[in-house]
């Protein structure tokens, strides 16, 4: 899927609102007993602190480039899937003719015969798209974590998983087909393999010629190169050591972060207290006031605790909710969207009727 508003503040607020509330509430506890009990002992020096910050920096930055590697090849293949299917259509409306053909065919029945490949040729994105959206067990954090879940079902729907694959395919191919396809596991390949040997019927009978045969079975095998490429991203994860050494050590540094800011925040209070005390009004409402947040200066760690948290557990959520394009995020390859579009334009290059409509959705979010 593709957001055209990729992510507004309003959502990242709402889809991690209740970590905003967990770390507000982490950076609560160490501030109550450094404050309130006298457990002045209870900080960390800034300076570890800080190396292991930059340390997970680090780490969360090359997990983001990895996943954002995966989600660019994703696209790219798919905008190799697009010229390919434009070209096989072109060649489909220009090789098909009676050149050397015994029998001649009518440009109605030869029509047809178009009609029935390109078909096929959307019968194929269909399957692959459906192949592409199928739950693997290292996708389910999507719609296993709360958060996703809801705005999942606020934001957003994905077709695949309310819409049967039967009942989008079986318009595009022949009942005969239908039930070859659905036979086999992989119903991708099996309508490539269809195609293929539909393409030596026709060079039988005359409609193709060798050489525009073996440039039409090119095609094909570039939709084979094209589909074991989605199927390379989709089955091989990011790897795990990775993603969970990563996610620990970002967790690590998010429960520590309270406990080396305090300390800070106390000395600058105290900085705020030595020139508070060269104040001639020091009775004054102002002066006492002032007083009092010096003394308890502390406290304003616990949002700045918070932000931080915040920060580091969202940079690594993005990159974890990017590694796999095809699960069906708000921000992955719009396949859906991109399966209309070129079904839409390769049946309009053949003059086909009853093309259907792009897709309407919602929130801006494009499958």
């Amino acid at each position: 899927m593709y957001t055209r508003r990729i992510f507004p503040i309003a959502g990242v607020l709402r889809w991690t609102r209740r970590h905003i509330l967990l770390f507000l509430f982490l950076a609560l506890i160490p501030v109550v007993l450094f404050d309130v009990l006298g457990l002045k002992w209870l900080h960390v020096p800034w300076l570890p602190l800080g190396v292991l910050g930059t340390a997970v920096a680090f780490i969360v930055s090359f997990k983001n480039n990895a996943s954002y590697d995966r989600l660019w090849e994703a696209r790219k293949i798919w905008g190799g899937i697009v010229n390919a299917s434009r070209s096989w259509t072109i060649m489909v409306k220009d090789f098909i003719n009676n050149d050397h053909t015994v029998q001649a065919r009518s440009e109605e029945e030869l029509q047809v015969i178009k009609r029935e490949l390109v078909h096929r040729h959307v019968a194929w994105l269909t399957a692959l798209r459906y192949q592409l959206r199928k739950d693997k067990p290292w996708e389910m954090h999507l719609k296993s974590k709360r958060s996703n879940k809801e705005f999942r079902a606020a934001a957003y729907r994905v077709c695949e998983d309310v819409e049967p694959i039967e009942d989008n395919i079986k318009p595009y191919i022949s009942e005969a087909e239908y039930k070859e396809v659905f036979a086999k596991g992989n119903q991708a390949s099996q309508l490539l393999g269809i195609q293929s040997r539909r393409l030596k019927e026709l060079m039988n009978n005359g409609l193709i010629e060798d050489f525009r045969h073996m440039e039409m079975t090119n095609m094909l095998v570039e939709f084979y190169a094209l589909q074991g490429k989605s199927e390379r991203i989709k089955n091989f994860p990011y790897p795990r050591q990775f993603a969970t050494l990563n996610y620990l050590f970002v967790w690590i540094f998010i429960l520590l972060i309270p406990y080396g800011i305090m300390e800070e925040f106390e000395s600058f209070g105290e900085k705020i207290l030595t020139l508070l005390s060269r104040h001639e009004e020091r009775a004054s409402f102002i002066h006492v006031t002032q007083e009092t947040i010096a003394k308890h200066f502390v406290w304003f760690s616990v949002p700045f605790s918070a932000l931080i948290a915040w920060v580091f557990h969202t940079m690594e959520a993005i990159g974890e909710n990017t590694e796999n394009p095809f699960e069906g995020g708000p921000n992955d390859v719009p396949i859906t969207d991109m399966s209309r579009g070129i079904e839409i334009d390769i049946r309009q290059l053949i003059d086909d009727d009853n093309i259907p409509e792009p897709y309407v959705w919602k929130n801006h979010i494009v499958m």
